[in-house]
């Protein structure tokens, strides 16, 4: 019996790879699949765009291959399936790998180099493995159209993204908020998620946390809180990144947790202070042994700082 398709005596996934693009390719089959349907409802994908500095691997055959199945389906769903492939030029990486490569710093831009010539490196650089690119993406059979790419650093895509902002601005979708944002002094800018990410941005390191005390506002929303008090009130919040606290905004409770107000003395100031914390946290700051000290005994300068705790109650409180 005649068969149209061959008969594999054993597995080679390699050889059967290569001549499953081999037919691909005599035939045209991608091109072919987009003019075969042209007039048919279309469906439009754009690739997230890889950055040409930097090698492929493993992890961008699994990420295409996801994006692949999609547009495959959609094509025998009877889509004409536009697929537009991209590059990624910016970035801190691209500066920084440009940088290094010339023995430049930020500062020297301008002066040592023209920022015509720092940019010129900088488009060359960062399109430097394509030809790597191209070739993995011919081997695992990725179907998108790299002949025509968009490329971030042109004009035509910046000027898009500009006019893009204009009309979500004119529809009244933008809105300025406030977020802390990591930021590297040495490169002048802030960092995204993906920079951070890159290999040598971490260290382990120790670094010196605060316990922040938070004054209370005395009204009548929150007079039980000044139930005899004879001091200023505070909450106090322990952070491992005190460098956010100037703008800070609020200060969270927890519903489930019992807080406790104490009476005591500030360590720094020595003046009267009355304190509101969890009351599981409260051996972290005041030890048990000090609950038999008295408040009238204490002198300014004491290390072993009394307390007198007013109640236990639930948040809010």
């Amino acid at each position: 019996m005649n068969s149209k398709f061959p008969e594999y005596k054993g597995l080679d996934l390699s050889q059967v790879n290569k001549e499953v693009l081999k037919t691909w390719d005599d035939h045209d089959t991608f091109h072919k699949s987009l003019k075969i349907r042209e007039g048919h409802p279309a469906f439009v994908f754009y690739e997230g765009p890889p950055s040409a500095n930097g090698m492929p691997g493993i992890h961008h055959v699994m990420a295409r291959t996801i994006k692949d199945v999609f547009c495959r389906y959609k094509t025998q769903q009877g889509f004409q399936v536009h697929r537009k492939a991209g590059w990624d030029t910016h970035g801190l990486p691209v500066e920084l790998g440009v940088e290094k490569m010339l023995g430049i710093t930020k500062e020297d831009i301008g002066k040592s180099i023209s920022v015509e010539e720092y940019n010129r490196t900088c488009r060359k650089e960062v399109m430097k493995y394509t030809d790597l690119w191209e070739d993995l993406t011919h081997k695992m059979g990725y179907w998108v159209d790299m002949e025509n790419p968009y490329i971030t650093y042109d004009n035509r895509y910046i000027e898009t993204l500009w006019n893009l902002l204009s009309r979500l601005y004119e529809k009244g979708l933008l809105y300025k908020g406030y977020s802390i944002q990591p930021y590297s002094p040495a490169a002048g800018t802030g960092l995204s998620t993906h920079e951070l990410n890159q290999p040598g941005c971490y260290r382990d390191v120790k670094d010196t946390t605060m316990v922040a005390q938070f004054k209370v506002v005395r009204d009548t929303k929150n007079e039980f809180l000044f139930k005899n008090a004879d001091a200023d009130v505070f909450f106090i919040a322990w952070t491992t990144t005190p460098w956010t606290l100037p703008s800070n905004t609020a200060l969270a409770v927890g519903k489930g947790i019992n807080y406790l107000r104490i009476r005591t003395f500030n360590p720094y100031t020595s003046l009267p202070v009355v304190l509101i914390l969890a009351k599981d946290l409260m051996g972290n700051y005041f030890p048990e042994k000090n609950r038999d000290l008295s408040l009238d005994d204490y002198k300014p300068g004491d290390k072993n700082i009394r307390l007198r705790c007013f109640r236990s109650t639930r948040a809010p409180i």
